[in-house]
């Protein structure tokens, strides 16, 4: 499922359902497809997504830590050749062009619809 994010003034931003509807729920809003953010809640849900996003991160750093603490070679691994490997997309990326759209519908004054 692919779910498209709208804005007066701003470019359409399509995303994967899954990471969308997560960051529809980082915003603070329900992942219920389609839905909308009113003007007067723009700022708001700006905010929370920036907030989360910042936790997340955090969290993720933590977690890097245990990890090379306790990383083992994997003899599977040595078969991957560079082309092969796909680096994982932080959510914070996937982000970026929400928040732009958002900062736009602020600047705008203008609502968020997605579908």
């Amino acid at each position: 499922m692919l779910i498209t994010f709208h804005s007066k003034g701003s470019s359409d931003i399509t995303m994967f359902g899954d990471i969308a509807q997560q960051l529809i729920h980082m915003m603070g809003f329900c992942e219920t497809v389609p839905g909308a953010i009113r003007e007067e809640d723009i700022a708001q849900a700006l905010t929370n997504l920036k907030d989360d996003i910042t936790k997340a991160k955090q969290e993720t750093k933590q977690d890097d830590m245990t990890a090379d603490s306790s990383l083992e070679s994997n003899p599977l691994d040595a078969d991957l050749d560079d082309d092969e490997f796909e680096p994982e997309i932080c959510l914070s990326v996937r982000a970026m062009p929400l928040i732009t759209l958002l900062e736009s519908a602020l600047n705008e004054k203008s609502y968020v619809m997605w579908e």
